[in-house]
């Protein structure tokens, strides 16, 4: 690859707990990716707008709301119609083990439960780029 990896990591709607999220995008740091973390409160809109300008190869959003299954799929439609069928859409946080599987015949990459080694979490993204991404 010519150049890093790109990694926006996103909080979305009221969940105010961010300590995850910043985990992770320090993480995909040291691992070597460029990260754009949004913070809190955003709008699955904000979000795949700030992909678009941002030019990433992943968007990962941690959520401990239980609103999983609505922002995935909102933040999925909205990829979708601008076109941004190559970027992956993966996240992680309380999210029960079936919703992570529907999630993912919709559509999304991995979804990762809290403890998951953020190497494994680095790997998969850096894994998922190199297969469905050119640059």
């Amino acid at each position: 690859m010519s150049r890093p990896i790109r990694v926006l990591v996103a909080k979305v709607g009221l969940d105010g707990h961010d300590r995850g999220a910043k985990v992770i995008a320090s993480a995909l740091r040291d691992a070597g990716m460029e990260v754009i973390y949004t913070g809190l409160r955003q709008t699955p809109e904000m979000v795949v707008n700030a992909a678009l300008q941002e030019d990433v190869d992943a968007i990962g959003i941690s959520i401990l709301s239980g609103a999983h299954n609505t922002v995935f799929p909102k933040v999925l439609n909205l990829m979708k119609e601008r076109g941004m069928n190559d970027v992956l859409l993966t996240g992680g946080g309380i999210i029960p083990d079936d919703d992570m599987q529907a999630l993912k015949a919709s559509g999304c990459g991995e979804m990762f439960p809290p403890g998951t080694p953020t190497a494994q979490i680095a790997e998969y993204i850096r894994g998922w780029v190199k297969e469905h991404r050119s640059f």
